[in-house]
């Protein structure tokens, strides 16, 4: 991934997808980089658009968004860099939701920063940097 890559949390991406005052904020964050999203980011705006029961107009907007975003794959780097951050964050008593792992993963192993609103979510990853607009939980 080239050094202008960042990948986008599922709440970035669902945050430009609305438009307004998160999608403002977080705009300068992507503008002039080369957006990416995690495989499992995929899969959580599909589960979106299938619980909310989007309707074929705005699932047809969904799967032109994704195709805006360079999406990173599952592989095996991917995994071992899985298994060693959700075993080190478990260690320290502050484990990390399965899909939230994978995100910070993909980020991690490509080394490319992570814009999310949610920073609490991927704190204490050492091998990850977090752009956020989002409160940090240390104010």
């Amino acid at each position: 991934m080239s050094n202008g890559t960042v990948i986008l949390d599922t709440n970035i991406v669902s945050y430009l997808m609305k438009g307004g005052s998160l999608a403002e904020a977080y705009a300068p964050h992507v503008q002039g980089r080369v957006p990416a999203i995690a495989f499992v980011t995929v899969g959580e705006m599909y589960f979106g658009a299938e619980y909310k029961n989007w309707g074929e107009k705005k699932s047809r907007e969904l799967e032109t968004a994704l195709r805006s975003f360079i999406v990173v794959p599952y592989d095996n780097e991917i995994a071992r860099y899985y298994g060693r951050l959700t075993a080190e964050r478990k260690r320290s008593g502050k484990p990390i939701a399965a899909n939230d792992a994978w995100i910070a993963t993909c980020a991690a192993r490509h080394a490319v920063p992570l814009v999310t609103h949610n920073p609490a979510d991927f704190e204490g990853i050492a091998s990850l940097e977090v752009i956020t607009e989002g409160r940090t939980g240390k104010e």
